[in-house]
């Protein structure tokens, strides 16, 4: 059986796009927001094990786990799930 020859790769490819990584969600008050000063915490409804979710838009594409980068010491995701493109909607 003859492989079909590789499609062309389209332009598109190279275009960036904004990746949002979401840690989890917080759902204070109006005036529990307003209260917020320099170094308040706000609760989020995730712990830090918990995965994280990766978003184009509002469109999920993937879920993780931080991590740091040991060299730069900079913050990444290592990606323990892709979602198929069949199931971004």
């Amino acid at each position: 059986m003859d492989n079909p020859s590789p499609r062309p790769e389209s332009p598109l490819v190279g275009v960036p796009i904004a990746l949002s990584v979401s840690v989890g969600q917080a759902h204070p008050t109006v005036r529990e927001l307003l209260a917020l000063e320099k170094d308040a915490v706000l609760l989020l409804d995730k712990r830090i094990e918990d995965p994280v979710e990766l978003y184009v838009g509002t469109h999920l594409i993937a879920r993780g786990v931080l991590e740091e980068d040991a060299d730069s010491h900079r913050l990444s995701v290592r990606l323990t799930e892709v979602i198929s493109p069949e199931r971004v909607v």
